[in-house]
């Protein structure tokens, strides 16, 4: 599968965007990696591993945690990679205000309710 100078342009602004949103970020536990290694990785995961080959899908993943886990918003996500990526990283957004206990609860329940494309490839 080849995909356009478009698509490829956009994957490696979508990899930028998420490493400078992340840059003084670590992962929790004795490794302390930069965190922006778990995006990347679950955006290779499924490529490698689950066979995604939809381009938003991948892009979505490499942008999943920015929401939630820096200063940026779903506005700056529609601005920079379009409504389509958008929408999938709304959807797998948490709303951080809540506690962890009640926003499982929600990721349960809206579970039925996601798009195929998340389904798919839930990250």
């Amino acid at each position: 599968m080849t995909f356009n100078e478009e698509d490829v342009s956009l994957l490696l602004k979508a990899v930028k965007f998420s490493a400078e949103k992340h840059k003084t970020q670590r992962r929790k536990g004795a490794e302390g990696s930069p965190y922006v290694n778990h995006p990347i990785g679950v955006a290779e995961t499924l490529w490698r591993v689950g066979g995604v080959r939809d381009i938003s899908v991948i892009i979505a993943a490499i942008l999943h945690d920015t929401v939630e886990d820096t200063e940026t918003t779903l506005a700056e996500i529609e601005e920079h990679f379009g409504p389509v990526v958008w929408s999938l990283v709304q959807e797998v957004t948490d709303d951080k205000s809540l506690p962890k206990p009640e926003r499982k609860r929600l990721q349960i329940e809206h579970a039925p309710h996601l798009s195929i494309a998340v389904k798919r490839s839930r990250f």
